[in-house]
């Protein structure tokens, strides 16, 4: 973590010493083109957030040539400052191509970055509804589904008679919940009916009764 910490900071200190010297430069060509004042710290603040402005389109929009459009003109601009301030320009004569871009940076600057901010991206691709009336309905058509016949009814199956009632006393039905409610408590399960009547001692159509009656 500290040594990517320091890689990060060396980074920002890279950036920030770079942003500053194409700063000052700017501002120097602006300064020795006539653009005294407030007007010569402006000119590189316009070129280094048409420079942005542009990256930005790039990493994110779908216009990617008027991104790359604006960009190279940005990067030229602030190149061609940094060379020119590097003793190829006699900065106390300054040439009056020079002066004329300079001058007229304002105007590309307000256009580049009013295009790149304010221009609708392209939406990402929707699924359109199909209009009924431009389908054909001889292409398009699903296929109908075949009706089926109903399947035959089926047979009913002969039930068994149901088991003899067993009178069951009420006295052993409540002795039955109370061992009900114990198993449950004790297995977390509902007692079944061969486990009811080994407790209860009582044959199997009692139990089946009183298992019924729970």
């Amino acid at each position: 973590m500290r040594a990517q910490l320091a890689r990060i900071d060396a980074v920002l200190v890279q950036a920030v010493i770079a942003a500053a010297l194409s700063f000052a430069h700017l501002h120097d060509v602006a300064s020795a083109a006539g653009q005294d004042g407030w007007k010569a710290w402006a000119y590189p603040i316009s070129v280094d957030l048409l420079l942005v402005a542009a990256w930005r389109r790039l990493r994110t929009g779908d216009a990617k040539a008027a991104g790359w459009c604006w960009f190279v003109i940005a990067l030229a601009a602030s190149l061609g400052a940094n060379v020119a301030t590097a003793g190829l320009l006699d900065m106390g004569h300054v040439p009056a191509w020079l002066r004329i871009l300079v001058a007229g940076w304002p105007a590309v600057a307000f256009l580049g970055g009013t295009l790149l901010a304010h221009s609708t991206p392209t939406p990402p691709d929707e699924v359109r509804e199909q209009d009924p009336e431009g389908v054909d309905d001889q292409e398009d058509a699903p296929d109908p589904i075949p009706v089926l016949p109903p399947p035959p009814a089926a047979e009913p199956t002969p039930t068994s008679p149901p088991p003899p009632t067993v009178a069951v006393p009420a006295a052993l039905i409540d002795h039955a919940r109370k061992v009900a409610t114990e198993h449950h408590a004790r297995t977390g399960t509902a007692i079944d009916t061969t486990t009811l009547r080994a407790r209860l001692g009582v044959p199997m159509p009692m139990a089946d009764a009183i298992a019924a009656q729970l």
